[in-house]
């Protein structure tokens, strides 16, 4: 519940799909959330749902590609990638919080993240 475990990364070419997913207690956390982060850059958040409304929101460059979703049964958040670019390719990493007492893609917001899970898109 606290620990947040991530998988489903793997290496594909550019233009495939993966599922990443999430083991996350969903009834104690308000917002699960998706970041990602490249050698040399910094954490970007990718996407987000909160878990009880089901609100959705999207990082601008995933939109239309991503779709992230919760499984209360599995107790799991699941990010469906399709038409993957190598700009892609990051460490993806699940992330959680009790409460939004700010922006969505801000990862200081978020107290609970997962070690991560490695995605590499090659051209």
């Amino acid at each position: 519940q606290v620990q947040l475990v991530e998988s489903g990364g793997d290496s594909v070419e550019a233009g495939g799909s993966l599922r990443l997913s999430c083991a996350v207690s969903l009834s104690i956390y308000y917002i699960v959330a998706w970041f990602r982060q490249a050698p040399g850059r910094e954490r970007e958040g990718v996407a987000a749902i909160t878990t009880g409304r089901g609100s959705t929101y999207y990082a601008d460059s995933v939109k239309g590609r991503f779709t992230i979703s919760q499984d209360n049964a599995k107790k799991t958040v699941s990010l469906q990638m399709t038409d993957l670019k190598p700009e892609d390719s990051a460490m993806y990493y699940c992330a959680a919080a009790l409460r939004l007492g700010g922006l969505w893609y801000r990862a200081s917001n978020f107290d609970y993240w997962g070690q991560g899970t490695q995605v590499t898109v090659s051209s």
